[in-house]
């Protein structure tokens, strides 16, 4: 069912500095924004290759998006590290043999990007997203 690491996601109050950084580092071209309900950019998806991503956010946009709180940010912790994320190929069964195995999921929802999501915790409280791309996804507009 898991297919691979999709992305990791990283929070930011320099986001744009950020992407500049990955991008002048290593050349990773932006795949694609995502907005607030406003229109503005939040979210950039920087393309590493092969369908692999790393996912900036811009911390007081992401935290006005879907709620939370705006947290002091230092080298180490907390926030620079948000999740990872596995793209699987049946988010439908995955999460049902989840829960089969006493591990708590969310709901499977669709995100901003046009893909369907879940979510579950490991015991250190690391939060691991489950994506299933659609026709749609964002991920492969660039296509």
């Amino acid at each position: 069912m898991i297919k691979r690491l999709a992305h990791v996601c990283f929070f930011s109050d320099q986001p744009l500095e950020l992407v500049a950084f990955y991008q002048k580092a290593f050349g990773f071209p932006i795949a694609f924004e995502m907005n607030s309900d406003e229109g503005s950019p939040i979210g950039w998806y920087l393309d590493c290759g092969d369908d692999t991503f790393i996912e900036i956010f811009d911390q007081s946009g992401a935290v006005k998006k879907w709620g939370g709180e705006v947290v002091a940010m230092k080298q180490g912790g907390p926030t620079f590290y948000r999740h990872f994320c596995l793209e699987v190929t049946d988010l439908e069964a995955l999460r049902a043999s989840l829960l089969e195995k006493d591990i708590s999921a969310t709901d499977i929802i669709m995100g901003i990007d046009n893909s369907y999501q879940c979510w579950i915790k490991d015991p250190d409280g690391n939060d691991v997203e489950l994506m299933q791309y659609t026709e749609n996804s964002l991920q492969f507009s660039r296509r």
